[in-house]
């Protein structure tokens, strides 16, 4: 029997393993991902993926929700910030480094002009994002360092949202 020991609680084997499909059938790597929401009345919605349980959605009251979940660009920040956690967990544990707390504080500027209505051709998403992470480790600065530039150069959820993505929205 083979006992392995996990650094961070990450399978790394597991990833290791993918890396190595990929690398000998590359079209391996080419993946779709799917998400639906459905309307739950007023501002409030559910989002479903693949087995899970929904995850809610709603605008604050002062945008006319009830204020009962995050809304979409809260969960776009959490996105982002559950992706660079994931990245830090696998490449930490890829590097040997222990990683004892994370935090990663994001925040974003939104300009609702364009939202409400008001201006309609301006830009109704982010201006900018600003994401602050905080590590707790025996790794050296130089580590972290190298470890967070290496994150930050594999994030797909950062990859998507520092370039144009094509987007196609149909009526059905």
């Amino acid at each position: 029997m083979t006992t392995t020991t996990r650094i961070n609680a990450v399978d790394i084997e597991a990833v290791a393993g993918l890396a190595n499909k990929i690398s000998e059938s590359p079209e391996v790597a080419s993946t779709v991902w799917k998400s639906k929401v459905s309307w739950d009345g007023g501002f409030s919605s559910h989002s479903t993926v693949r087995d899970f349980a929904p995850v809610p959605s709603d605008e604050p009251a002062a945008l006319g929700g009830t204020d009962t979940a995050a809304n979409p660009v809260e969960q776009l920040l959490s996105a982002l910030g559950n992706c660079l956690a994931v990245g830090y967990a696998a490449n930490a544990t890829a590097a040997g480094i222990s990683v004892d707390q994370l935090e990663v504080e994001l925040e974003g500027d939104l300009d609702l002009h364009t939202f409400l209505g008001l201006n309609p051709e301006g830009n109704a998403g982010f201006e900018s994002i600003r994401a602050n992470v905080t590590i707790e480790s025996d790794a050296s600065e130089e580590q972290l360092a190298a470890l967070h530039d290496k994150v930050v150069g594999t994030s797909p959820v950062g990859h998507t949202l520092g370039r144009a993505v094509p987007v196609s929205i149909h009526l059905a």
